[in-house]
């Protein structure tokens, strides 16, 4: 008799909104559904009356030597087995096809939903807890459809059925029998509320174990060079000794509780078998009837245990549905824009017109009463007295204006913390301002869309990140209809081509986990690359070029030179070197702009830029 042993679970805190939301996803199967449970029903039928049924053949045919009827009950009984074994086969399939239809559906729409979530809830969860959702939750659910929501109908079946059956063969002889299994049910209830508790410490000490060596994994080489194995080695025991004893606590536990449901089992078979014989030696039952009822006291330990650990993961499954929903929940993206993005054709008279075929310029449409209005894409970003905290009550920007004309270079310089990057996060949209105003080609950032906001737009960021395919596809990324030939241009104007073309395949080299056999600075390029692919009239190159070498740098400058002509770039360099030819270079400090000029008239004021320009202050 095989029992599996629960995994940790808790209970939902709100069991029938979980159950409610569960319900919808499974209503839209309804119909299979309710096939399934008809042939659980069947199955379960099935073997209850192929054990009853032993009361007739026996009392019926064998006891009085009656060949053919005993053939002819064989043979029912043989077609009416063959009947659950159908059904057996049948809901099996069919719920395992539906199971992964639902949890499909689940997946689906946990993913619509992530990508719709602000950029500040990323902020504030790790990526392995997003993942979690994805793998453990979805696990448990997909687990508890493939086989808890049949096992639950067909041992619930079973239960009731043998219980019936049982009194109904022989009521007082069931006293005993009934007994034993409330004894039996005692105890599953009382082990798998202890291993439950055991079972989750070893997946919390199991979770610390498999990060520390993950991390120990990837930090092999600063291991080494501080001679850190001896320590990395001590807390490994700790954490592996720790694993252990939750490990071995809830082994004994989870072991104890098959032999000895199996040993209770056993003995309420002996009893029911010695009193069961003695009616029969008393004229107070018959053979077939004993026979009948000793294989329903075998069998019904089996469902008894079923229904019993069903219940704790349908728990376990709620609880993972439970969390899947509560992400689910969050509040996404709040987007009231209804300024979109279309394509123009610029006509004689200098008007535009609106057209569905790509023609390289780009404007704003703007709703109003009368209709609409074009305004053409230019790049002119300006901020007024804008001020902005991820946190209430603490401004990381404070009173912030500053101004961008289409085709200038802005830099922005200042210590670490200063808020250059919080600049561009708000360009973008990733971040709401608290107060003031942000406006783009004269219109209100606000006002225009997200989705075509942030196509206008291309971000090259210092933590690089390459997606599993080629070379050729992670640049065109930026722009998913660039040609084979555009993506060589916008590589060779990165200065990545000379490289790529070393490579084996070339464009065709395969990436994986995150360009890992590419060096940082070859990283570096193909997201500029990337960024330059999709030609916007608006760069932001966020330390851009930080891991790149200073001749590279060069030639990079000298191909986005033509790259930006026309353009508007806003550029945030540690590398002063690298922004002197910028229009307007901004110093930020402490959330405020408290410098803005080129370098030359920078260099004049000998403020803050001059101290760091002339080596008398350090970014920090």
């Amino acid at each position: 008799m095989a029992m599996r042993v629960p995994a940790s679970y808790k209970r939902p805190k709100d069991l029938k909104k979980t159950l409610r939301r569960l319900c919808r996803y499974l209503g839209m199967h309804w119909l299979a559904l309710a096939a399934v449970a008809v042939l659980v029903v069947i199955s379960s039928l099935a073997n209850l009356m192929g054990t009853y049924l032993l009361k007739p053949v026996i009392n019926n045919f064998i006891a009085p030597g009656d060949l053919p009827g005993l053939t002819r009950a064989i043979l029912g009984m043989a077609v009416m087995y063959a009947v659950g074994a159908l059904a057996t086969f049948g809901y099996n399939q069919l719920m395992v096809r539906t199971a992964q239809q639902v949890v499909a559906k689940i997946r689906q729409d946990l993913f619509t939903h992530i990508q719709s979530l602000p950029l500040q809830y990323f902020d504030g969860h790790t990526h392995g807890e997003l993942m979690s959702h994805f793998t453990n939750d979805v696990d448990t659910v997909t687990e508890a459809l493939n086989n808890s929501f049949t096992l639950l109908i067909q041992s619930f079946c079973m239960v009731t059925g043998t219980i019936t059956l049982l009194i109904v063969l022989n009521a007082r002889l069931s006293l005993i029998v009934i007994a034993f299994l409330a004894a039996m049910t005692a105890f599953i209830l009382y082990s798998s509320k202890r291993s439950k508790h055991y079972f989750s410490q070893q997946q919390k000490h199991l979770g610390e174990l498999n990060g520390f060596v993950e991390e120990m994994v990837a930090g092999q080489k600063v291991e080494k060079v501080f001679n850190h194995e001896p320590q990395d080695f001590e807390r490994f025991c700790l954490l592996n000794e720790s694993l252990r004893k939750a490990g071995t606590a809830a082994a004994s536990y989870a072991g104890m509780m098959v032999p000895t449901v199996v040993s209770l089992s056993y003995v309420n078979y002996a009893v029911a078998a010695c009193v069961g014989g003695l009616f029969v030696l008393a004229g107070h039952s018959d053979l077939g009837s004993l026979s009948s009822y000793l294989v329903f006291v075998r069998q019904s330990a089996m469902p008894l245990n079923q229904l019993t650990q069903q219940g704790n993961f349908l728990l376990s499954a709620l609880s993972g549905a439970e969390r899947i929903f509560n992400l689910m929940d969050e509040a996404p993206e709040v987007d009231e824009g209804d300024i979109t993005l279309v394509r123009v054709r610029p006509e004689a008279d200098g008007s535009l017109t609106e057209v569905p075929e790509r023609t390289g310029h780009y404007a704003w449409k703007c709703p109003e009463a009368n209709g609409s209005r074009l305004v053409p894409l230019k790049g002119d970003v300006r901020f007024d007295h804008v001020t902005f905290s991820y946190v209430p009550g603490k401004p990381v920007l404070r009173d912030v204006s500053l101004f961008a004309r289409p085709g200038e270079t802005i830099a922005f310089v200042g210590s670490t913390g200063a808020g250059k990057t919080t600049i561009i996060n708000l360009i973008t949209r990733f971040y709401e301002i608290d107060s003031g105003t942000i406006t783009y080609d004269g219109l209100d950032l606000r006002r225009i869309r997200k989705d075509d906001l942030r196509r206008s737009l291309s971000v090259v960021v210092q933590d690089t990140h390459l997606f599993t395919g080629t070379i050729a596809d992670n640049i065109r990324y930026g722009r998913l209809s660039a040609s084979d030939e555009e993506v060589r241009q916008a590589a060779v104007l990165a200065n990545a081509d000379s490289f790529i073309r070393r490579l084996p395949d070339g464009y065709n080299t395969q990436l994986s986990g995150d360009g890992d056999n590419l060096s940082q600075g070859q990283r570096q390029l193909l997201a500029i690359a990337r960024a330059a692919v999709a030609k916007p009239p608006v760069f932001i190159l966020d330390e851009a070029t930080s891991s790149i070498d200073t001749r590279t740098e060069k030639l990079i400058e000298q191909g986005l030179d033509s790259l930006m002509e026309g353009r508007t770039v806003f550029v945030i360099a540690h590398r002063l070197s690298t922004v002197r030819n910028a229009d307007a270079i901004l110093v930020v400090e402490q959330g405020q702009v408290i410098e803005r000029g080129d370098h030359e008239a920078l260099l004049e004021q000998k403020g803050r830029y001059y101290q760091l320009y002339t080596g008398q202050s350090q970014l920090a």
